[in-house]
């Protein structure tokens, strides 16, 4: 399958890229700006995909720029689809990338995916409107939608929460300065990610809408602990309140029944790193 890949320089496109292609896929990197609809339309013409995967997106929920996460996650989403839906032969099966932030903070837990959203972030809030937006084109094009619960894993830019803690950690550094500590989250791998969402581009159903998760959320201070744990160093933690957000999601936990059904039926081979694995991997690749 010929996959046309957005954000394919990113944290998430850089492995997936490298799965694909190891999986017999040819990943075709997207080199046009989604703000641009013209150069959009021209290279999909060229590109002429099987399969698209979505991943460009700005997702770091501290951004700056908030008119950003609308002008690249909707309208840039936006405009890719138009490119897709002009061609002369369009793509069999179209997977763009959301977010568990639709969800907010629901007092329900674990989360599936008729859980109504409620977004509490910019970054959130533009993911939902991607999703809504979609929904328009669903009669003209293949569309799966999933929502990844967080995840890690080597290469993850520093200034996401594990990153950082391995990076001080791995220098042992004196002290940490974080935010919030009693959150919880899924820290799942970058691995069963992209392996999930390999497995969803020839197994989904489209139309639907799938959380990539495990079910498994560990608090803040229990990863502080595994870090110090698989290093022998105990720096001192310290919060600072300029870190602690506002509108904070406190427990973040997906429910995978409907993704683990799928992989099942399919015979789909998904692999799912352990907690420690990653946080292993993570320190290893900072010694190179």
């Amino acid at each position: 399958m010929k996959i046309l890949l957005t954000g394919a320089g990113g944290f998430t496109g850089r492995l997936f890229a490298e799965r694909a292609s190891a999986a017999g896929h040819t990943v075709e990197h997207l080199q046009a700006d989604l703000t641009n609809a013209a150069a959009l339309q021209e290279e999909a013409l060229t590109v002429a995909p099987d399969a698209v995967v979505h991943l460009a997106a700005i997702s770091f929920v501290g951004h700056a720029n908030e008119h950003a996460f609308y002008g690249v996650n909707v309208v840039g989403s936006t405009n890719l689809l138009n490119a897709l839906v002009a061609l002369p032969v369009r793509p069999k099966r179209v997977l763009l990338a959301s977010s568990a932030n639709i969800y907010g903070n629901s007092k329900h837990s674990p989360i599936d995916e008729m859980q109504p959203p409620a977004p509490v972030n910019h970054y959130g809030t533009s993911k939902l409107a991607m999703e809504y937006m979609a929904r328009t084109y669903t009669d003209r094009l293949n569309l799966i939608i999933t929502r990844p619960f967080n995840y890690t894993g080597p290469g993850q830019d520093i200034n996401f929460l594990i990153p950082k803690l391995a990076a001080h950690f791995a220098e042992r550094a004196p002290s940490i300065a974080l935010g919030n500590l009693n959150v919880e989250r899924e820290f799942n791998d970058i691995q069963m990610v992209c392996d999930a969402y390999l497995a969803l581009l020839t197994h989904g159903e489209p139309g639907e809408i799938y959380n990539i998760c495990s079910g498994n959320p560990y608090a803040l201070r229990f990863v502080i602990e595994t870090f110090s744990r698989l290093t022998g160093h105990s720096p001192l933690i310290e919060v600072n309140p300029a870190f602690v957000r506002a509108n904070e999601v406190h427990r973040l936990c997906g429910n995978p029944e409907k993704l683990n059904r799928l992989i099942q039926a399919s015979g789909a081979t998904v692999h799912t790193p352990t907690l420690d694995e990653t946080l292993e991997r993570m320190l290893q690749a900072l010694k190179k």
